[in-house]
């Protein structure tokens, strides 16, 4: 047979410079040898797969090393180098706290260390996963962690560092890694396979660390199954297939049939989907990730967390002009609450189509309302024909809309080629800089999407005739009653309340003053500003109703708080009821 080594071994890193994505680590690592201000003992802690055992040994050998260089390398000729290379150095000591957990392994360590080393200056023990020590292992550890010999080195390694007790986190120099980047992963595995002699397709590449997740370890583990597979030659389909990844395609196709609300075509597409053997979770969640992408190509300034390569960002930020903020949070809502009730769900398939054709929905009838609208009114300045367009049917309709040119979602027929989209995208490229994309910055809020939703919808029936039916003091008390008892139908009992206390005041003609104790009762009244102005403005019959708050001042000794002031108050309105309590011999407290 012969001798394979995986990559993640072969291209193990042996050099501060080859640690990947760890720059600040690594420099302060190679300062304090430099410096000769090295602590006796280290906790590497972060995801796994991102180098903490393999800066550890890189550490460890470094500072044996007689002859270390000005950019602090080892020379791989001194005695030390030579036996740590050929995993036979006496010096340097790993143990596998997952597998040697006991008090009884911890104590044979620590009889170890009070030995000086035969060959270099320091002895090093290396203990990975160290979260799994027992906590009378971890107690046996304390003293010599604290303060061990001058020759001794200690470096723990773990994934999981709040389960480490705080008397061992306080002795050690933490360094937290991170994960490692796409484009870091991507480079790496571009030069693997440079070394390899493998054929290889960048956006298969992407996949790959998409996939891994930030661990580079998982990244070279699935670089190596894949060219097992595909035999010294990386295409994007091959990954797609063995990975059984719905690939990005899909979810263009599919966002730009959300956006012309083409339904039809939306469920013979999760049919195909379906059918291809992929989990309905799955999709929504990668279809969530997909809006969530087209999010952040709303403002320039987080384009940069997309983390794709050139080309799909092309193609992300050209679908990104059909959308806006409004329709993308909203989808992202109904995305996740499909996630969440999927696992509850008896019908599982009618649970996705129904999130999918919720999603396509969004302001599209008062969209096509609303353009219909203004495409009656101009074709009847040339003829009185305009009562055809109202029954074409879905196709017509959208081809008359796109004829305006006021809506700016994609029709399937006429998809952007990813050619054309190149061009598109790329005439807002800065000539100076290709990468700096000039689209007009602007702030994603998501609270702000939210609270100009009532003003959306005011724009939207702009044109129809606004009620405005005189109004007085009494009719808003009356109507001001029955609302509150609707609300408190409503189960909003706390709303109902607040509203209760004082009775509103009407100003003028259309602005109505609630007059509240505390600025917490305003916020709960600005929190249900629509639903109370909604329920107005229908039963005054008046879409110009406007509602303003203002805290008043109570007088506090006259406000009964308790049950006894409570019953006083009612007793100077019934003096039956004094007589009552004294001979039931009631209790108003109780």
């Amino acid at each position: 047979m012969s001798d394979f080594l995986v990559s993640a071994r072969k291209y193990r890193p042996r050099t501060f410079d080859r640690v990947i994505g760890q720059d600040a680590i690594t420099l302060t690592l190679k300062s304090a040898i430099k410096q000769e201000q090295l602590a006796q003992s280290f906790l590497f802690c972060g995801p796994r797969g991102v180098g903490k055992t393999s800066l550890a040994r890189i550490l460890a050998k470094t500072i044996n090393c007689d002859k270390i260089s000005s950019d602090i390398v080892a020379c791989d000729e001194c005695v030390s180098c030579k036996s740590f290379n050929e995993n036979s150095s006496f010096n340097v000591h790993e143990l596998d706290a997952a597998s040697n957990n006991s008090v009884d392994d911890i104590r044979n360590l620590v009889d170890q260390v009070r030995f000086a080393p035969q060959v270099g200056s320091y002895n090093i023990y290396i203990i990975d996963e160290v979260h799994m020590l027992s906590q009378s292992a971890f107690n046996a550890f304390l003293k010599t962690l604290e303060e061990p010999p001058k020759h001794a080195k200690f470096i723990l390694a773990t994934t999981e560092k709040h389960k480490i007790i705080p008397t061992i986190l306080s002795r050690c120099q933490i360094f937290d890694f991170k994960r490692v980047s796409n484009a870091d992963i991507v480079k790496n595995l571009n030069y693997v396979a440079s070394q390899e002699n493998i054929s290889v397709d960048l956006d298969a590449l992407h996949l790959i660390a998409e996939k891994s997740d930030g661990a580079l370890r998982d990244s070279l583990s699935l670089f190596d199954r894949l060219v097992s597979f595909s035999e010294s030659k990386l295409i994007y389909k091959d990954v797609v297939d063995h990975l059984n990844i719905l690939d990005y395609d899909y979810y263009f196709k599919i966002t730009d049939q959300l956006l012309t609300n083409n339904i039809s075509a939306l469920l013979l597409s999760y049919n195909e989907i379906i059918c291809n053997g992929f989990d309905g979770q799955n999709f929504i969640n990668g279809l969530a990730n997909h809006l969530r992408d087209l999010l952040l190509c709303q403002d320039i300034e987080t384009v940069c967390l997309l983390s794709k390569n050139e080309k799909l960002e092309k193609r992300y930020l050209a679908q990104a002009q059909a959308t806006n903020d409004r329709f993308l949070v909203k989808a992202l809502k109904l995305t996740n609450e499909c996630d969440i009730q999927y696992k509850l769900s008896s019908n599982q398939r009618l649970l996705v189509e129904v999130c999918l054709m919720q999603i396509s929905s969004i302001g599209y009838d008062t969209e096509i309302k609303k353009k219909h609208k203004n495409f009656v009114v101009s074709n009847q300045k040339n003829n009185d024909q305009a009562d055809v367009i109202i029954t074409n049917n879905n196709k017509e309709k959208t081809d008359q809309i796109k004829e305006t040119k006021d809506i700016n979602v994609l029709d399937k027929s006429k998809q952007i080629k990813v050619e054309e989209v190149n061009d598109v995208v790329s005439d807002k490229i800065d000539s100076r800089n290709k990468n700096n994309y000039v689209v007009k910055a602007k702030t994603i809020s998501i609270l702000n999407v939210i609270e100009k939703e009532v003003e959306q919808e005011k724009l939207e029936d702009s044109d129809e005739v606004l009620r405005s039916n005189k109004i007085s003091q009494d009719l808003v008390l009356e109507k001001w009653k029955e609302m509150i008892l609707y609300f408190k139908n409503s189960e909003k009992t706390n709303l109902a309340i607040t509203l209760g206390i004082n009775d509103p005041v009407l100003i003028d003609s259309s602005n109505i003053e609630i007059p509240l104790s505390n600025t917490s009762q305003i916020e709960l009244v600005n929190q249900e500003r629509y639903n109370i102005l909604r329920f107005l403005r229908d039963k005054l019959n008046n879409d110009l109703i406007d509602l303003n708050t203002k805290v008043t001042k109570t007088t506090k000794e006259n406000t009964p708080y308790t049950n006894s002031d409570k019953f006083k108050e009612m007793s100077k309105d019934n003096k039956y009821l004094e007589k009552l309590q004294q001979e039931l011999g009631l209790d108003p407290d109780y």
